[in-house]
């Protein structure tokens, strides 16, 4: 409970912070934030190499899994179709609405409500209690499965946001040997995996993609760098790694604090509001638009968690040998969010996409944090009735 509450209190002192700096280190700020830029890609790779060492399957029972792909795949594109359509066609004008800028900005933005929390919801789920049942082993699965598609449907997004450049070819060409590399050395490499090692892992995946980016900028000019965002490489990197589940109160504590950072860091990356002033300084398309009310905000806010989360109810709609109340607390067991949404948002900064859609997505994330808490709570509720009436 007290790890769900410091995120969002994290997130919001870094919205705070976002707002007071540039004004307090003036001239500084740029590098400032360069140096922020830096401590996310690296507290980013060593969250989701983490997320990658969960990722075990067995290869023999391939098929198996094709059902929970399926559904997890469709539990994170209806919240994020759902929630890029009420940006597209609530929050911007119809003059908007044709324009293919648009449409790639919102899209790549409303990302952020596809992933599951993983590492939040597993561990709140032990400790109530809850690991032998089948809600919690099948969203152990699903919530896995719904990070990958993620992570997944974020390359084609980005590559739209690239263009057709040569650069495109590059990008898909490292995309498809990442995959294939994790495919085949899943699970292969016993190697150290405390806390050190890890973020020794994470600091060099992130130089790597950092590397290529400095280097094809230095020959090609920025418009001709290669940018790879250390989401995939940094799962991949997990997955080629033999999970020994590492414990302890350090190791667990250590975890903790770098997620807590990452959240105060993205936090601390949003652009500058200014009251009055569409633009900020953003250069995005959707960012243009005219800053709301906090009146108006909270409206939004609370209306796009309702539709991430009624988007995350598809899978009531499967797993029929199952009882409705299994199904639904399924369902809202997938309702959390976490580093891995918050890492959709950082990478949209990157694409300098702001304004008040960013605002809206950022405090919903905050609210479905801080309303995590509940929706553990009412899956242990529901898994528990369901048990009862199955005896």
């Amino acid at each position: 409970m007290k790890k769900v509450i410091s995120f969002s209190l994290m997130l919001m002192v870094g919205l705070v912070l976002s707002q007071m700096l540039p004004a307090q280190l003036g001239e500084y700020y740029n590098l400032f934030r360069e140096g922020i830029g830096i401590l996310l890609g690296v507290c980013l790779a060593f969250i989701m190499i983490n997320v990658g060492r969960e990722f075990e399957i067995d290869k023999a029972n391939v098929r198996g899994y094709a059902k929970d792909y399926f559904v997890a795949m469709f539990a994170a594109a209806v919240p994020w179709l759902l929630i890029a359509l009420y940006y597209i066609y609530v929050l911007l004008p119809s003059s908007m609405w044709g324009d293919g800028d648009v449409w790639k900005e919102t899209l790549l933005l409303s990302r952020y409500a596809a992933p599951t929390s993983a590492g939040i919801l597993f561990a709140m789920l032990a400790a109530l209690s809850l690991q032998k049942s089948w809600i919690y082993q099948k969203i152990q699965v699903l919530a896995i499965f719904d990070d990958l598609d993620t992570i997944l449907l974020m390359i084609p997004l980005q590559v739209a946001m690239i263009g057709m450049k040569w650069q495109m070819g590059a990008v898909l060409f490292v995309v498809c040997l990442l995959l294939w590399i994790g495919w085949k050395y899943m699970s292969r490499f016993d190697i150290p995996q405390g806390w050190k090692s890890i973020l020794s892992y994470a600091i060099l995946t992130y130089g790597l993609t950092l590397a290529v980016y400095v280097v094809t900028e230095h020959f090609f000019g920025v418009e001709g760098s290669i940018h790879i965002e250390v989401l995939l490489p940094a799962f991949v990197v997990g997955m080629v790694i033999k999970n020994r589940h590492v414990g302890g109160k350090q190791e667990e504590r250590v975890s903790t604090a770098i997620s807590l950072l990452f959240m105060l860091l993205v936090g601390m990356s949003m652009p500058l509001i200014n009251a009055g002033d569409a633009q900020g300084d953003t250069t995005s398309v959707i960012g243009s638009i005219p800053m709301m009310s906090y009146g108006e905000l909270a409206i939004h806010v609370v209306l796009v968690s309702l539709l991430s989360n009624i988007g995350k109810l598809v899978p009531m709609l499967f797993y029929r040998d199952h009882s409705l109340t299994e199904r639904l607390a399924l369902s809202v067991g997938m309702f959390t969010r976490g580093e891995v949404g918050a890492g959709v948002i950082f990478i949209a900064l990157g694409y300098n996409i702001g304004g008040p859609i960013l605002l809206i997505s950022i405090l919903t994330l905050v609210l479905n944090l801080i309303l995590t808490i509940g929706f553990v709570y009412l899956v242990k509720y529901l898994a528990l009735r369901a048990e009862k009436a199955n005896k």
